[in-house]
C-alpha cells in the first residue's frame, strides 16, 4: 500500500518573481526525463506528442485531440492511445537487439515475445503483432484465455508463441493444436508434471512439442516484484529437477525436444548490476546443459525491462539506471562471452518485454471539475464578542501579530492554541460559534504563514510540511481504482501534468481526488526534480475547463483497473499520426467505454427488472395522486437514460 512519507517539495520558483517560460514546465513536471523524446510543450503551453521521436516528424497537440473529442461528443474522462508509440517501442527493441547481435558477432538471432498480460486489449496485441511481423516478433501467453487470444492472433509460423504460468491439460492440447498448425509454440515447463503429462497428450495426439525449462535461478532483483526469482520463487524449476527432466526426455528418446531455457527475475527491474548478474547465471545453466545433452536453441531471459517512471534514472522502484541499449548489450555481450568460454554455440535469444513496450503509448486524461481547499470559508465573521473566551481572544492576537519575521513562533502558538480548543469543547467551555471563529483565525494564520515561508530558503520542515498539507485537493472525473490502480495498490508514481497552460506559472499546490466513495481514491505522490513529493503544482481553476493527464498507463492498468462504485471502463480513443492533416493526427477508433447498464449487468443486476420495478413504483404513486401523469413519464424516462449513461460524471 502506498505511503505519503516523502518531504514535500520546496517549489522555490513557483514563488519566484522571474518570468516562467515552458522550460520551466518542462522541469516541474520531468517531461523529458520521463517521456524519452515522445512528449514536449509547445509555445502556446500545451502538451504535445512526438510519435516517431523525431525532430521533423508529425507533432500532435493534446488540446487538439481534446476539441475533437468534444467536438464529437466524446466524454471525459477517456484513455487515449497513441499507436505510432506502440509501433515505435516494437520497433525500437527489435532493431537494438538486431544491431548489437551484429555488432557483437554473435551467431544466434533475436525473436521477442510480447506477454499479453500486460495490456490483453485486441487494439494493443493486434498493433504489435502488425509491427513486430518485420521482425518475427512473437506472443506470450500465461493462461488458456491468451493462449486462445495467441493462437488467433499470431498466425507467423517465423515468431514464437511461449507459454508460461500453470497449465491443465485443455491448455496443453492447445499447445499442441499450434504446433499441429505449423506454429512454433514452446510450452515453458513450470513444475515437473507438467513435462509427463505433456509427453503422454503429446504420443496420444501424435504431434511432438517444443518444451522450455524455466529455472529458479538464484539472483533476485529488487523492488516490489523481488519475489520472482531465487529459491522460493513461485515458477520454475530448481536446478535439480532441470536435471531430472534432461534424464526423462533422454529416457524416452526425446531430448530433442528441448528447445527453450528460460527464467524471469520480475517485472520493473530498476538496476542493472542485477540484469547483469542473473544473464550471467543463467548463460552458464544454458551452456552446462548444452553439454549435458540437451541441444537447446532459444535462451530466453524473461521480462523486466523496466521503465523511468518518476524520471530519475535511478535504481529506484519507479525508475531505472539503464537504457535499452544497455540493457540489450548486456544480453548479448555476456551471454556470447559466457557460450565463447563454454565451447556452445549461440543461441537465439529470447526477451519477454511488456511493460517498456506498452506503458508510453497510452495516457487517461480527466476534467477537473472542482478544488477543495482547507479554511476555504474565510468569510466568517471573526470579530470581537462580549464575554468571548480567552482562547478566540488569543487565537485574534496572534493572527494580528503574525509577520515575516515571527511565523515560525506564531505557528507554535497557534497550533497549540487550536488544540486546547478542542478540549475545551469537548468539556463544553467552548461554544459552536466560538470553535468556528477559533478555526477561522487559525486557517487565516496559515495561510499568512505559507505565505511567508515561500519567501523563505530556510523555512523549516515543519512549515514546509504544513504547505503540503494546507494543499488544494483537485477533484477529478476519474476512478483511481479504475485506471491508475497501481497508484493505489503498490505507490507506483506516474506523471500527473496539466496537458495545457504549461506556459503560465502554476501558483497552487494540490492533490488529486477521484469520484469514488473511498478516501483512498486519491493520488498524493508525484514526480519533481527533487524526487517524490506530496503535492502537485498546478493552476488556479477559474471556471474553464481544466484537463489533466495521468501518463505511462499502458502497461497493467489499462487491464487490472476494477469496477469499485461501479464505475466502468472508460472511453476510448485511438489516434494516428498523419503528417497530410493539418492537426498531424486522425482518430482511428472510438471505443465507448461502459454504460451504467453494463456494469451493473456484470455485478448480476438485470436492467430491465431494475427498470420495470422503479417504473412500477411511479406508477404506484400516480394512482395516489402524489405525481402527476406526464411527470411520472418523464421520471421512468429519467431513469432509464440513467440505465443507459456513461457511468462518470458529466459536465
Amino acid at each position: 500500500m502506498k505511503t505519503s512519507s516523502q518531504q514535500p517539495t520546496r517549489f522555490h520558483n513557483l514563488d519566484a518573481s522571474k518570468e516562467w517560460t515552458t522550460a520551466d514546465a518542462d522541469e516541474i513536471y520531468q517531461i523529458s526525463r520521463w517521456g524519452e523524446n515522445y512528449f514536449s510543450v509547445n509555445n502556446k503551453g500545451d502538451l504535445c506528442v512526438n510519435p516517431t521521436q523525431t525532430n521533423n516528424g508529425p507533432v500532435i497537440n493534446m488540446m487538439e485531440i481534446v476539441e475533437e473529442m468534444k467536438n464529437k461528443g466524446i466524454s471525459f474522462p477517456a484513455v487515449i492511445r497513441f499507436h505510432d508509440i506502440l509501433r515505435s517501442q516494437v520497433a525500437n527493441l527489435n532493431k537494438t537487439f538486431r544491431s548489437l547481435i551484429e555488432e557483437a558477432k554473435f551467431t544466434g538471432s533475436y525473436y521477442g515475445v510480447y506477454p499479453i498480460k500486460v495490456n490483453q486489449m485486441r487494439e494493443v496485441v493486434e498493433e504489435i503483432v502488425d509491427a513486430g511481423a518485420p521482425f518475427n516478433y512473437g506472443l506470450e501467453a500465461g493462461s488458456k484465455p491468451e493462449l486462445l487470444a495467441a493462437l488467433a492472433m499470431n498466425s507467423n509460423q517465423n515468431s514464437l508463441t511461449v507459454i508460461n504460468g500453470y497449465k491443465d491439460l485443455d491448455l496443453l492440447r492447445l499447445a499442441l493444436l499450434g504446433n499441429q498448425l505449423g506454429r512454433k509454440v514452446i510450452v515453458v515447463v513450470e513444475k515437473y508434471s507438467e513435462l509427463t503429462d505433456l509427453m503422454k497428450l503429446s504420443q496420444e495426439i501424435g504431434v511432438e512439442p517444443m518444451i522450455g525449462l524455466r529455472a529458479k535461478i538464484a539472483t533476485k532483483s529488487s523492488g516490489k516484484w523481488a519475489s520472482s526469482g531465487g529459491d522460493y520463487a513461485k515458477f520454475g524449476l530448481t536446478i535439480t529437477e532441470i536435471l531430472q527432466a534432461v534424464k526423462y526426455m533422454k529416457s524416452i528418446g526425446k531430448e530433442h525436444c528441448l528447445k527453450l531455457f528460460h527464467f524471469h527475475i520480475g517485472s520493473q527491474i530498476p538496476d542493472l548490476r542485477t540484469i547483469k548478474d542473473s544473464i550471467s547465471e543463467g548463460a552458464r545453466i544454458y551452456a552446462k546443459l548444452y553439454k549435458e545433452g540437451a541441444k537447446l536453441e532459444y535462451f530466453d531471459v524473461g521480462g523486466g525491462v523496466g521503465v523511468n517512471y518518476d524520471g530519475t534514472r535511478s535504481n529506484s522502484p519507479s525508475s531505472i539506471n539503464y537504457t535499452t541499449r544497455d540493457y540489450v548489450a548486456d544480453v548479448v555481450y555476456i551471454l556470447k562471452q559466457v557460450c565463447d568460454l563454454e565451447d556452445v554455440p549461440h543461441p537465439n535469444i529470447v526477451s519477454e518485454s511488456g511493460r517498456a513496450i506498452t506503458a508510453h503509448h497510452s495516457c487517461v486524461i480527466t476534467n477537473v471539475f472542482g478544488a477543495l481547499e482547507i479554511g476555504a470559508a474565510d468569510n466568517f465573521n471573526t470579530d470581537k464578542a462580549i464575554h468571548e473566551n480567552i482562547l478566540v481572544t488569543n487565537m485574534r492576537d496572534l493572527s494580528t501579530d503574525l509577520n515575516a519575521k515571527n511565523y515560525q513562533d506564531v505557528y507554535n502558538d497557534a497550533t497549540k492554541l487550536k488544540e486546547e480548543s478542542i478540549s475545551a469543547f469537548k468539556f463544553g467551555i467552548l461554544s459552536l460559534d466560538e470553535r468556528a471563529k477559533l478555526e477561522t483565525l487559525y486557517w487565516r494564520i496559515c495561510k499568512k504563514i505559507t505565505q511567508f515561508a515561500s519567501l523563505d530558503e530556510y523555512a523549516s520542515d515543519e512549515i514546509l510540511a504544513l504547505k503540503s498539507q494546507m494543499a488544494s485537493q483537485y477533484m477529478c472525473n476519474f476512478s483511481i481504482f479504475q485506471s491508475a490502480p497501481d497508484t493505489w495498490a503498490i505507490g507506483q508514481i506516474l506523471p500527473v501534468l496539466p496537458i495545457h497552460k504549461l506556459n503560465e506559472k502554476p501558483t497552487e499546490l494540490a492533490t488529486l481526488v477521484d469520484i469514488t466513495c473511498d478516501s483512498d481514491g486519491k493520488v498524493d505522490t508525484f514526480l519533481s526534480p527533487d524526487g517524490p513529493t506530496n503535492t502537485l503544482p498546478m493552476h488556479k481553476l477559474n471556471g474553464d475547463d481544466y484537463y489533466i493527464g495521468l501518463f505511462m498507463t499502458g502497461a497493467y492498468q489499462d487491464i487490472m483497473g476494477d469496477n469499485h462504485n461501479c464505475f466502468g471502463r472508460l472511453n476510448e480513443v485511438h489516434i494516428f499520426a498523419d503528417d497530410d492533416d493539418p492537426t498531424d493526427f486522425y482518430i482511428e477508433e472510438v471505443i465507448m467505454g461502459n454504460k451504467a447498464s453494463q456494469v451493473l449487468s456484470t455485478l448480476q443486476y438485470n436492467p430491465e427488472t431494475m427498470a420495470q420495478t422503479v417504473k412500477a413504483s411511479i406508477d404506484t404513486q400516480v394512482k395516489r395522486g402524489k405525481i402527476r401523469p406526464r411527470e411520472g413519464v418523464d421520471l421512468t424516462d429519467f431513469y432509464e437514460s440513467c440505465l443507459k449513461s456513461y457511468t462518470y460524471l458529466k459536465k
